[in-house]
């Protein structure tokens, strides 16, 4: 299998995202809990950042009621949302520990280069009570600052495929119900859905039937999501440049309502990964190329940690030699790219330089040096 996009752990992604169990988190970057590769335990009320998924070649993967379709908008020529400054949520990891170190020699660096910016916020617990208030924390606080906020829905049944990140909703019932409460706290602004990392592209563990009963579930999360707020932008898993070749990966992508743009902005590429930006341009414009659909559909990578690109190797878990990548943003200048992102919170661990999803300021400095 390829290396798990992101390993969730108690509270999120264990490589970078921010976990969502409870709390909110505010800014350019959501708050950091536990998390990693597809692998999730639990999550903390704010999203927590996502683990690392590796290459296919690499290793192994990465990670009730419908909602109304309801008839919406025609779709207006694609370009970036109205307010282009990204959400950096004021509670995460990184930003407690650069609170609580003021005087040690790595903060300024790590401050500056990771703690500043805009980061997702995972949510990747099945909380199903308080789910909307989570998302709302977000989405309002965003709101009130006139940029856009990148959240994480992770909580697919049979996550990770049992592996670090496993957990998620007891069914695909249970699932739908989730989304809805999702859904319900987005609000009427303009929002990033980063939905289900590793959902598609490491479905390979799951049954015939499995799979087009989660890709059904897929479709009908897109389109709740975006019924209830028209202004969201839905991404779907696209795994990254060295997993699935992209005429399998478009194939995957369209049986999950992925080319409708009742349900669908687009894919996500590259979570928790390290491809370069480079490639996953090239590969992001295959997938949709044979994937189809309005032409106006596009693409974001994560660029948290792929500044030095993958290690040659293969390893997915804390590789050495990495940096962080270009700065989020929603204006790229690239055709069919709206978003360079971070998805994974640089310094959160894969499982390797600590426990998933936990942060590092040692692995978080070594990725943030010139």
């Amino acid at each position: 299998m390829v290396a798990a996009a992101s390993v969730v752990v108690a509270v999120g992604t264990a490589a970078g995202l921010i976990s969502a169990l409870g709390d909110g988190r505010g800014a350019d970057e959501a708050r950091p809990e536990v998390t990693g590769s597809p692998r999730l335990e639990q999550l903390p009320v704010v999203p927590s950042p996502s683990v690392n998924s590796a290459s296919p070649s690499a290793g192994s993967k990465r990670t009730a009621t419908l909602a109304p379709s309801a008839t919406r908008p025609a779709r207006k020529p694609h370009t970036a949302p109205a307010a282009t400054g990204l959400y950096r949520h004021p509670d995460s990891q990184v930003l407690d520990w650069v609170r609580a170190h003021p005087g040690d020699p790595r903060t300024a660096v790590i401050k500056s280069r990771i703690a500043d910016r805009p980061a997702a916020v995972w949510f990747a617990d099945f909380t199903p009570s308080t789910i909307a208030s989570r998302v709302r924390a977000v989405t309002s606080g965003a709101a009130a600052q006139g940029r856009v906020p990148v959240v994480v829905a992770y909580a697919i049944p049979g996550r990770d495929c049992g592996g670090a990140s496993e957990g998620g909703a007891p069914d695909l019932a249970a699932y739908d119900a989730w989304i809805e409460k999702f859904a319900s706290g987005l609000g009427s602004g303009e929002v990033v859905v980063i939905l289900e990392p590793d959902s598609i592209a490491q479905a390979d563990c799951l049954s015939e039937s499995d799979r087009g009963a989660r890709f059904a579930s897929l479709a009908r999360a897109g389109r709740t999501l975006k019924a209830a707020d028209p202004r969201a932008r839905v991404y779907y898993d696209a795994g990254h440049s060295d997993w699935n070749p992209a005429a399998r990966q478009a194939s995957l992508l369209k049986q999950a309502g992925a080319a409708s743009p009742a349900s669908s902005d687009g894919i996500f590429s590259n979570v928790s990964n390290f491809h370069t930006t480079a490639d996953e341009i090239a590969y992001d414009r295959r997938v949709l190329a044979a994937l189809g659909g309005p032409a106006d559909l596009g693409a974001v990578i994560d660029t948290s940690r792929n500044g030095n690109g993958a290690p040659a190797d293969g390893e997915w878990c804390d590789p050495a030699g990495r940096r962080i990548g270009r700065p989020p943003t929603l204006s790229t200048g690239e055709a069919r790219i709206d978003g360079y992102l971070w998805v994974k919170l640089p310094g959160e661990s894969d499982g390797c330089k600590g426990s998933p999803g936990t942060f590092s300021a040692s692995y978080a400095y070594d990725l943030a040096s010139p």
